[in-house]
């Protein structure tokens, strides 16, 4: 027998890591030691400042895959994947340095994998961050025909002194919400369950709330919010970031709050996306759950102290940035709190 035989294509293999070449060497730059094909990645830190930490974080896509996987659509989750790392390290004042990723699969489909590292690399590239190394795993009875894993590695830099972690917050901070354009990466299980299996929609259906398709809604892009703060954190202007992710408002939140801190959201205060009242409407979602969920429309909260708050909302004006007050810090456990808007 033959390693083919047992499912595994090894030239099938080669001929992907032959396409996707060019791909990752795009988003090489004059940091990035050695080429394409290595056993590890090498990236020099010199030239770094001297009081540089590194800051690191991992990620999948969930089971918004199944959504890429019905429609046959695979460069915007890959890209997803790039931007929700970047926000992770972001909410830090971290900006990328390098991305490493793993994908997958029972049978490698060198069309496939061309467009996932497509969707890498251009994401990558927007946001400045070098595509150092990556595995294409072949894993034949493991996965379903025609589906994969995809999850990725981020590693950026941020100076000791400017690291974000929630230790400046205050009493009297005020919080901004900044929008997201849909379910983002998170959620995908229940919002799956309630409009594919208990309303029975179909993805290629044209609903009139959304103003397009169900899968074009489905597959909306993770906002990637990198170019939006990183001037807020250059300058010292914010107390903290968020990063609504699975969890939600309520448990993302808390993530960044010292002692005595409650954050206080004001429902009403910005508007919800249609796909949000849809979901909670079909499945008769409470509230609760909603906001545990979802984002609701808010992919980043800005925690900032008052004396700053002009300078913020001038920056984000200037970049035609929508933002609402939605919250303030108030004294309290560290937790979140849901008020009613006047």
């Amino acid at each position: 027998m033959r390693y083919r035989d047992a499912g595994v294509d090894i030239r099938a293999a080669n001929r992907a890591k032959t396409e996707i070449k060019d791909l990752v060497s795009q988003t090489y730059n004059a940091r990035v030691l050695g080429g394409y094909g290595n056993f590890g990645g090498f990236f020099a830190l010199d030239r770094l400042a001297k009081d540089a930490v590194l800051v690191s974080s991992m990620d999948g896509v969930g089971t918004k895959l199944k959504i890429a996987f019905s429609l046959n659509r695979h460069a915007g989750v890959a890209a997803d994947l790039v931007y929700h790392s970047a926000n992770d390290i972001a909410v830090h004042g971290a900006r990328p340095l390098f991305f490493l990723d793993y994908l997958a699969t029972g049978k490698i489909k060198p069309g496939v994998v061309t467009e996932i590292v497509g969707g890498l690399s251009k994401a990558c590239r927007e946001i400045g961050c070098a595509l150092i190394g990556g595995e294409t795993a072949q894993m034949p009875g493991f996965y379903a025909p025609n589906e994969y894993d995809l999850a990725g590695c981020i590693v950026g830099w941020v100076r000791r002194w400017d690291i974000l972690d929630g230790r400046h917050i205050r009493r009297g901070d005020v919080i901004l919400g900044l929008p997201s354009v849909g379910l983002h990466t998170n959620g995908y299980s229940l919002a799956r369950k309630v409009l594919l299996e208990k309303a029975r929609l179909r993805l290629s259906k044209r609903v009139p709330e959304l103003g397009r398709t169900l899968g074009e809604e489905l597959l909306a892009p993770h906002r990637c919010y990198l170019p939006v703060v990183q001037p807020l954190t250059k300058h010292g202007w914010l107390a903290a970031l968020v990063h609504v992710t699975g969890g939600g408002i309520t448990d993302n939140t808390p993530r960044v709050l010292p002692r005595h801190c409650t954050a206080e959201i004001r429902l009403g205060s910005w508007p919800v996306p249609p796909i949000f009242d849809l979901i909670a409407r079909l499945g008769r979602v409470p509230q609760e759950e909603m906001l545990h969920t979802f984002n609701m429309g808010l992919g980043m909260l800005l925690i900032v102290p008052p004396r700053n708050l002009e300078k913020v909302k001038r920056s984000l004006e200037r970049r035609k940035e929508k933002y609402w007050v939605v919250g303030r810090i108030t004294r309290g456990k560290p937790e979140v709190r849901y008020v009613e808007e006047p």
